[in-house]
């Protein structure tokens, strides 16, 4: 919502471009049959046409918007998202505007019960994480669709109908022009939490709705405060409620502020009630100076998920498959992460690189990393938005303990977003004995310095050995279908990061997980692991 008076894309800081509809010879070719279809050009359905087009596919995305999504909405990005960012050749304007931080600080009744900081080094490239509106998301992904000759966009373009077939899905695809055909191979769901390929499916999400409302507030105003995430629990401008505030750029401002259980929210959504809370924030938190109202909007904290993200030829990625609460900033991650995995997979399905089999393990990795959110982000939830009298009880006794004891503090750490780890996944070996440290099979593959530079730098697209012996890394590339080998230094930051000695190796997939290591590595052992992960008959 905007104020009074001001367009519904009538912002103080951002350009919202307009997109037509395909026109002029472009319309000749859209009833040609896709490869891949996305629905949904919201980040994850760009993330996924982008990871394709890295593995050399085409797709078709549609989207039924002409713009951008307006408002902050998601605005925490995740370091290993920032890391897919890079790998698809989109990181540099994320760089150059994200805010990144490690900070964040609680507050009870006024007073500072917890300051944590998320785990940092100046081995790690990126920070843990970064503030950055939705719009510069979706513009900055936009722009490297726009490079890509691989991605078809259409903008104003609405899936009407869906027939799915053994080889494929039918769309009927309506726009400004006409009502067309649209065959394509795979469709990939992307189109939010209202998904209307679930709905054709008759597919539902299941789980938990919390009571817990907030009003999404942003606002302009020079204030100087670091970039450190603040949370005020039972504050004077909300007795009894939470807020949530966060610095983005342009000197915008995030603030979440939860309802009570008896306020109405058309009332709370009027532009005199949004303007009259935001005052009470800012006051609570010290500052007097002037501001702008920009955009507002309410949500509830859920977790809701599919019991299987694929469905035939069709797969569901990001909201589409499993609603997350923002606590913890997960549910834009966890999409992309989604995007980036499935991409992955049908593109080595698509190039013969892999068998069908792969894309079986999407559900057991991603459904299962939704799981693990729901775990943390329920714990968050529940500290956030008490959902019954004996849960506020307890949640004020811990709060009301830290005043004078830190160590219950931390009981009001959000736990922020971590890759989870695909341990058991049929995409994945059995970790080998005889590691005393480093990241299993499934994890994300840690950063580390190497040179004047990064090991996350030097990870190709495809599968990529890690080794530490010159003599492997020679066996290796004779390899049929050998990864790409990087052989580093040992001793070195790397080998210690990895747990590694002289004939280690690491396999890392193309979404940056581990696939398998050896602490005595042959090339044999990696010829075996590279054929059973391309899960191929021959």
């Amino acid at each position: 919502m905007r104020p009074a008076g001001r367009g519904e894309l009538d912002s103080v800081y951002f350009d919202y471009p307009h997109f037509d509809e395909p026109r002029g010879s472009r319309r000749a070719r859209l009833g040609d049959p896709a490869r891949v279809a996305i629905v949904g050009a919201g980040p994850v359905g760009m993330v996924a046409a982008l990871t394709l087009a890295r593995e050399g596919i085409r797709s078709v995305l549609i989207e039924s918007k002409s713009t951008f999504n307006d408002g902050s909405r998601a605005i925490c990005i995740a370091r290993q998202s920032f890391h897919i960012l890079q790998s698809l050749g989109a990181l540099e304007p994320f760089l150059a505007k994200a805010l990144g931080w490690t900070t964040g600080r609680s507050f009870y009744r006024g007073r500072q019960i917890l300051e944590f900081t998320m785990p940092d080094s100046p081995s790690e490239k990126f920070r843990p994480m970064y503030n950055l509106q939705q719009q510069y998301i979706e513009q900055y992904l936009w722009q490297a669709i726009d490079r890509n000759p691989l991605i078809d966009l259409r903008w104003q373009s609405r899936v009407t109908g869906l027939e799915t077939r053994p080889d494929g899905v039918e769309l009927t695809v309506s726009d400004a022009q006409e009502t067309y055909k649209l065959k394509a191979g795979w469709l990939l769901a992307a189109d939010g939490a209202r998904s209307g390929i679930r709905k054709a499916l008759g597919l539902k999400l299941s789980g938990e709705n919390y009571e817990g409302r907030y009003v999404i507030a942003d606002i302009q105003m020079p204030h100087d405060y670091p970039t450190i995430r603040r949370a005020l629990f039972d504050p004077d401008c909300r007795p009894g409620g939470t807020v949530l505030i966060h610095k983005q750029p342009d000197d915008i401002w995030r603030i979440d502020y939860q309802l009570g259980p008896g306020e109405s929210e058309s009332e709370a959504l009027a532009e005199d009630n949004v303007r009259s809370s935001v005052d009470l924030v800012l006051k609570d938190i010290g500052y007097t100076g002037s501001w702008d109202l920009e955009w507002w909007s309410i949500y509830s904290a859920n977790t809701l998920a599919l019991d299987d993200y694929r469905h035939g030829r069709v797969f569901f990625i990001g909201d589409s498959a499993h609603i997350v609460p923002i606590f913890g900033v997960r549910g834009l991650n966890n999409g992309i992460a989604d995007a980036h995995n499935i991409g992955w997979k049908l593109g080595w399905v698509l190039n013969g690189l892999a068998g069908e089999d792969l894309l079986d393990s999407y559900t057991p990795e991603r459904r299962g990393a939704t799981l693990d959110v729901f775990a943390n982000a329920t714990r968050s939830a529940r500290f956030m938005t008490p959902p019954s009298p004996g849960w506020r009880i307890m949640r004020d006794a811990a709060l009301g303990l830290a005043l004078e004891h830190p160590f219950a503090g931390d009981l009001a750490n959000p736990r922020q977003m971590t890759p989870f780890t695909y341990a058991g996944s049929p995409a994945v070996l059995p970790d080998r004995p005889g590691f005393a440290g480093g990241p299993i099979p499934g994890a994300a593959m840690p950063d580390a310095k190497v040179g004047g530079g990064f090991l996350s730098d030097l990870l190709g697209s495809g599968y990529t050995l890690v080794c530490f012996d010159r003599q492997l890394s020679d066996q290796v590339s004779q390899l049929p279908d050998a990864p790409e080998v990087v052989c580093l230094d040992h001793p070195s930051e790397a080998s210690r990061v990895l747990g590694a000695g002289q004939r280690s190796a690491y396999l890392v997939r193309p979404d940056l997980h581990i696939a398998a290591r050896w602490l005595e590595a042959s090339a044999e052992g990696i010829a075996d692991a590279m054929k059973t992960l391309s899960f191929r008959k021959d």
